[in-house]
């Protein structure tokens, strides 16, 4: 009987290990897949049904995309791109544009919500190969403000075609489905959420991703050491600016209203750029656990104190002081020094 329970032991062991090693090639910890098939369910269980309350927990699966894709480059190549928000707002209005049927707008293709939102990334991507060249010869600070001052092109550029873009008037793209449920959605954004971290963690966990960490720690070590800095910030910035549009583009047929105004403005960045920050920089997991609870707060300040506009970015900036001050590493690193705390007790 010991053998038979012994043997059955070894064979669960076996599997578990087995499936622990799957997980954490995609990126994934236990507890992190656990979280994530939480929120998977959470729809399906009252009061995460209601309209609303799903509105906030797609709102919360967008932000923690936009924080993975945020924190590839501001976490690895130590660049924080304040362009991200006039990016991913590209991407939304090349989708929305390329879907559009409006008889009033000179540019009328009518192309499918679905394929316009994959031209959106790939022309968002270009701009974002375009940025890691105009970056190349700036550090640090330069090279964000030069990533901001293209932010401000992007969306001056947007505000004055009205033609093309209706201006401040905003844009109106038809939707991705002929449904006035919030439900599928959420699985959408959910679904390319994941794809976005699964595909920039493995590409971290590869050769490329020890380039990039080289470069954002000492640039010009790293190009002694026979790294082309080159060719990995541009890749970077490609690969980040890529699904920055992608995930606009989605945005663009759910909102199925555009402003560059409540889309591209700097603040947008700032509110993925505390997220990321407060998760954990460089550790790209740590925004997208924030995302949602940050996302809830907000959402319950905002229908609460109306008459405070501009409060969460107020809130934002104080979580960020104290987080600078007090957990540098965010909560990714409070979370690696819980663990390795609770492994030291019970050696």
């Amino acid at each position: 009987m010991k053998d038979t329970a012994n043997t059955e032991r070894n064979r669960l062991s076996k599997a578990w290990n087995g499936v622990v090693v799957g997980l954490e090639r995609i990126g994934f910890s236990p507890l992190g897949f656990g979280l994530l098939l939480i929120i998977a369910i959470l729809p399906l269980i009252p009061p995460f049904n209601q309209e609303h309350i799903l509105r906030w927990l797609i709102m919360g699966a967008f932000f923690a995309a936009q924080a993975a894709a945020f924190d590839f480059t501001a976490g690895y190549i130590n660049v924080v791109n304040f362009g991200f928000a006039a990016i991913l707002g590209l991407g939304a209005y090349t989708s929305a544009i390329l879907a559009n049927k409006a008889p009033f707008l000179i540019v009328q293709p009518g192309i499918s919500p679905w394929i316009s939102i994959w031209i959106g990334a790939l022309v968002a991507g270009l701009l974002g190969l375009l940025l890691g060249m105009l970056t190349l010869r700036l550090r640090g600070i330069f090279a964000a403000v030069m990533a901001w001052f293209v932010g401000i092109a992007l969306m001056g550029l947007v505000r004055n075609l009205p033609d093309l873009t209706r201006g401040a008037l905003g844009l109106h793209p038809p939707s991705l489905l002929e449904t006035s449920s919030n439900l599928p959605y959420f699985y959408i954004i959910l679904a390319m959420m994941v794809v976005t971290y699964i595909v920039l963690r493995m590409v971290t966990k590869s050769h490329l991703g020890l380039a990039f960490k080289a470069i954002g720690q000492n640039i010009d070590a790293a190009r002694a050491s026979g790294i082309n800095p080159t060719k990995y910030r541009v890749l970077n910035f490609t690969l980040s600016c890529l699904f920055a549009g992608w995930l606009g583009g989605f945005n663009a047929h759910y909102l199925c209203s555009l402003t560059p105004q409540t889309l591209m403005h700097t603040s947008k960045t700032v509110e993925v750029l505390a997220i990321a920050y407060i998760g954990g920089r460089g550790s790209m997991w740590g925004g997208m656990v924030v995302a949602f609870p940050f996302v809830f707060f907000i959402e319950y300040l905002r229908s609460n104190l109306q008459e405070l506009p501009g409060l969460h970015l107020v809130i934002y900036g104080v979580l960020m002081i104290l987080v600078m001050i007090f957990y540098p590493d965010g909560v990714a690193g409070l979370y690696r020094w819980v663990v390795a705390r609770v492994k030291s007790r019970f050696r």
